[in-house]
């Protein structure tokens, strides 16, 4: 395994971290148990969850699991850069109306305490505002953050989903309280969806934030089965839509990685890593085979004939704002 620094920070992360949304929804404790033994041994040692995967009436069942393999000792948790998040509502809410979705300091407070009760731990390495509040002001959001990374309960504080202006706005209010603020951004990119090319990597790099990309792989689109699936079953008609769209690309993108003779899932998060904004993007292994599969995409370089190709076949929007669109 590889390893990167998280944006400006002096925390380093494996090149792949491990999505945890699926443990305790399609992978059963006992297989996410053998997924994150497996990782550790691979060297990956940067784990992602949130308080609300499990979903629904099971939210927070996937940090239980977490905290479930932590339990069994053998230097865990000390082996793992841990990062979870807060914003969502929760199925079960415990504080009434200030259960709801945000991030007033009321909430980061007591749903950080569930989190750490539920993950059995004292600490997290990267705890994550899953979305911006754009209720709840900065004042009151970062004196959340200190407050626990004063007491010792947090090390560093990431941002998802947010927009190339709230990550200024957000490093702004940090600056003017002497405090580090953001060194993360968890968001969508993969080569079907380049607009954060535009200004989120842009702010990104300018502000020193390591990239942390969810759904590299465009939900499966570009995991090398869409074109077969079978037809009929649940995920293919959801999925449909999607593969007539973007049939041209995606046989394209197939043909090319035959003529590489790599698996387009490996192409595509190798494509992710030759960014320098990227930090690492986010794999979710429904089983050990499947991550253990994953780990050759590290080792992939693509020349530049082959990035111009990806380009063409997966044209961005020309580059950082506003020249992308203006002079």
């Amino acid at each position: 395994m590889k390893y990167n620094y998280l944006g400006r920070s002096g925390l380093r992360v494996s090149k792949l971290c491990l999505g945890t949304m699926n443990f305790g929804v399609d992978t059963e404790q006992a297989e996410a148990f053998r997924i994150m033994d497996a990782a550790l041994d691979a060297g990956i040692q940067f784990f992602d969850t949130a308080d609300i995967y499990g979903w629904g009436a099971n939210s927070g069942a996937t940090e239980t699991i977490i905290g479930n393999w932590f339990a069994q000792g053998d230097n865990r948790r000390e082996r793992v850069v841990l990062a979870t998040k807060v914003y969502e509502k929760l199925h079960k809410p415990l504080y009434g109306p200030n259960d709801e979705s945000g991030l007033s300091l009321y909430k980061i407070r007591r749903h950080f305490e569930d989190s750490l009760r539920r993950l059995r731990t004292d600490h997290v390495e990267l705890y994550q505002m899953h979305h911006i509040d754009r209720r709840t002001p900065w004042e009151e959001i970062w004196g959340a953050f200190e407050g626990l990374v004063n007491q010792g309960k947090i090390d560093y504080i990431g941002s998802s989903n947010f927009a190339g202006w709230h990550l200024m706005k957000a490093q702004a209010a940090a600056k003017e309280r002497h405090f580090l603020g953001l060194v993360s951004e968890q968001h969508k990119y993969h080569l079907l969806n380049r607009l954060p090319e535009l200004e989120v990597l842009p702010a990104a790099q300018d502000l020193g934030l390591g990239v942390v990309v969810w759904s590299p792989l465009a939900g499966g689109l570009l995991g090398g089965n869409a074109l077969s699936a079978d037809k009929g079953t649940r995920r293919s008609r959801q999925s449909e839509a999607l593969v007539a769209k973007h049939r041209n690309q995606l046989e394209d993108f197939a043909s090319l990685c035959g003529d590489l003779g790599e698996k387009p899932a490996h192409v595509a998060l190798a494509w992710l890593l030759a960014n320098p904004t990227v930090t690492a993007p986010i794999i979710g292994p429904r089983t050990v085979e499947q991550l253990l599969d994953t780990l050759r995409a590290v080792e992939i370089k693509l020349d530049e004939a082959t990035l111009k190709e990806l380009d063409r076949i997966f044209p961005g929007p020309g580059g950082a704002a506003p020249e992308a669109y203006a002079w």
